[in-house]
């Protein structure tokens, strides 16, 4: 019987910053980049790559600041940085086209990627990650005002000033991750907690992303110009958003309009994580797309 072993660590250099990526093998295969959202890591993908590494070459990054990647020294995690790490990483990696999947955070950072380099991207799943809706996005980023400016360098101070919170044991992070989405299983909670937690030199337990993270950029494109983004993607693209999601669905705010070559997918009894939420029915769409 053939046994499949986990996926090897390595690294690449963005920006100066060295970051982690696991690579599942099978590298005659097409390459299928998998990249995690806000707070998460790349183990989050284990349970997808499973499913997939027969088929594909599997690559999941750590996002700079989470994981196994460095943090940014200056606490810089503007949108620009994220997308050029992962062009970066693309570059890196030497392949002329990828196919992407990507949750929440890294789902805005694959979206722009691709409409920066649509030449480059086979195809694209979209996990609810298109960032803000254009309403709140025009709310967050149309005061260019001092005060907002004062206000963001109050809370990056903050954050530098927090200490990242400590659980006593690993099981009591554990119980931590369970409380934050009720969907997952013991297993899923469980995995999470161990590839998303290092220990302390006191033998306390802390997350390992960065504090900073928090802090929502004080800058980033205009509405329209991300659009534009959106609006030059070719490759077929399949959006999937969870109906018990904080998110709103792109197919209520109009952001679906700006995505000739998109079909979207809700789904029921299913949150932000909805791949973790509905493994088996998120498996069997992508695969469809994937053969479509």
């Amino acid at each position: 019987m053939e046994r499949l072993l986990g996926p090897t660590s390595n690294r690449f250099v963005s920006q100066r910053l060295r970051l982690h990526y696991v690579d599942w093998g099978n590298p005659e295969a097409p390459p299928l980049i998998l990249q995690h959202g806000g707070r998460d890591h790349c183990r989050s993908w284990d349970w997808v790559a499973e499913e997939l590494r027969r088929d594909w070459h599997v690559i999941c990054p750590d996002l700079r600041g989470h994981g196994d990647s460095d943090w940014s020294s200056e606490g810089n995690y503007a949108m620009d940085a994220y997308v050029y790490d992962f062009a970066q990483l693309v570059h890196t990696l030497g392949y002329d086209k990828v196919t992407i999947m990507a949750h929440s955070l890294g789902g805005n950072i694959a979206t722009r990627f691709t409409g920066l380099y649509p030449e480059k991207v086979e195809r694209l799943v979209n996990i609810e990650g298109l960032g803000p809706n254009l309403e709140e996005r025009r709310q967050m980023l149309g005061d260019c005002s001092s005060e907002r400016l004062r206000d963001w360098i109050s809370k990056k101070r903050q954050a530098a000033g927090r200490t990242p919170r400590k659980y006593l044991t690993l099981r009591d992070a554990y119980e931590r991750m369970k409380a934050e989405n009720s969907f997952l299983t013991v297993e899923q909670a469980r995995h999470l907690t161990i590839h998303g937690a290092s220990r302390n030199e006191d033998g306390t337990w802390s997350w390992k992303f960065d504090n900073y993270l928090n802090i929502w950029p004080v800058v980033d494109l205009p509405g329209e110009h991300v659009i534009s983004l959106w609006e030059a993607i070719t490759c077929p693209i399949l959006m999937l958003w969870g109906k018990d999601s904080f998110a709103s669905s792109p197919a209520l705010d109009g952001r679906m309009d700006h995505f000739p070559t998109a079909r979207l997918i809700e789904y029921e009894d299913a949150g932000h994580w909805l791949h973790h939420d509905q493994f088996d029915r998120f498996m069997n769409d992508v695969k469809a797309f994937f053969a479509g």
